[in-house]
């Protein structure tokens, strides 16, 4: 049997669409919210009141009228009424941030300390994060959950690395960090974090293949706005895709694979920084000039295999991104096109909308899209 429409289901669904118009529209007035959801006036007024007294929404001043009188009261949902902690599993540091229901950033640190996947290890990052939390003055019910992004494959309950030989994390539990925590927890891969953070920036995006280029490489297949994961668990693993059978050694054990040729790692040399690295080739080193064509010659390549197999839209990210200009990207166009066979449009290369903090922030989103759904 269906479940009958009761008043008080009717109730909580206009509270829900009044809290969702809010949030779409920032700062609005009752006016606004009747004649746009076509409710009446008592029915809006309730609910504010109701939303107001819960701490979800709030006045935020008066609205700006061409009219005579008295200005409207405006009303916004509260942004921090619930937050989300994203935090980034490196080998040397680990790297947190708190964001508000708008994904935006409400603070962020950076914490040095050596991975080692012990007890003590998960404790002190937890205590961490802790200690970030309350020096920022939330309260336990404010925090909705706490994402990890790692370089792993994660199980898709997102529970356990299957495969994490960067770290050497394979078989870490979240649980090791659950004990010392009093908020959900959960694991994600770091590509399909910065592909979680790339569909919140871009509403539109619906197919693509995501391609994180950091001191890594990585990738996330997008398909109908979500992240495919794949049968076992290993989709979009690019990066050990063998391109060279004679090239340098990968992590994986093999050679050539694209995680040699088309990652940061592969760029650079030594204790060379992006910053510093990016500064030299636009001053127009050789060195630098030589390095970066050859990079982009190889991520070309990388491209029009994937390209091949997925004709789709890409969209280059990771810490790469905030680095490129638009002629890498007509590079990168002219050398596809001496590969492949086909004619090929300057329509299908993009950079990310969200170069910062996407590993972070796409590791907090996914407790804010729930608790908005």
């Amino acid at each position: 049997m269906e479940d009958s429409i009761t008043p008080g289901r009717i109730k909580q669904n206009n509270q829900n669409l009044i809290y969702h118009y809010l949030y779409a529209n920032e700062a609005v007035s009752q006016q606004d919210i009747c004649f746009s959801l076509h409710l009446s006036r008592p029915t809006v007024t309730s609910n504010l009141a109701e939303l107001e007294g819960k701490g979800l929404i709030c006045k935020s001043g008066r609205i700006n009228s061409e009219y005579v009188g008295r200005k409207a009261v405006a009303y916004s949902i509260v942004p921090d009424y619930r937050v989300s902690v994203g935090v980034e599993i490196l080998e040397k540091e680990i790297k947190i941030i708190v964001i508000d229901l708008y994904g935006k950033k409400i603070d962020r640190m950076v914490y040095e300390i050596l991975y080692s996947g012990s007890e003590a290890y998960c404790k002190e990052v937890s205590d961490q994060i802790q200690h970030f939390i309350q020096s920022l003055q939330l309260r336990q019910e404010q925090i909705l959950g706490v994402g990890f992004a790692l370089q792993g494959l994660i199980s898709p309950d997102g529970e356990r690395v299957i495969y994490g030989k960067i770290l050497n994390c394979t078989g870490l539990s979240v649980e090791a960090f659950r004990k010392y925590l009093p908020y959900p927890c959960t694991f994600i891969h770091d590509a399909d974090s910065a592909a979680v953070a790339e569909l919140w920036a871009s509403p539109g995006l619906k197919d693509g293949v995501y391609l994180s280029v950091s001191r890594h490489l990585g990738a996330a297949i997008i398909r109908n706005g979500k992240i495919l994961t794949g049968k076992h668990g290993h989709n979009a693993t690019i990066e050990h895709i063998q391109m060279k059978e004679d090239g340098a050694a990968c992590y994986c054990g093999k050679r050539g694979c694209m995680e040699t040729l088309c990652s940061l790692d592969a760029l650079l040399r030594g204790d060379e920084t992006p910053d510093t690295f990016f500064v030299n080739l636009r001053a127009g080193m050789d060195d630098h000039l030589q390095r970066w064509n050859k990079f982009l010659m190889d991520l070309a390549a990388a491209i029009n295999m994937i390209h091949l197999v997925y004709d789709t839209d890409f969209i280059v990210g990771g810490y790469l991104a905030p680095y490129l200009r638009e002629e890498d990207i007509t590079f990168l166009y002219q050398k596809i096109r001496q590969m492949t066979p086909f004619i090929e449009e300057d329509d299908f290369l993009s950079v990310s909308k969200m170069p910062e903090h996407n590993i972070t922030i796409g590791a907090a989103l996914p407790y804010i899209q729930g608790f908005l759904s």
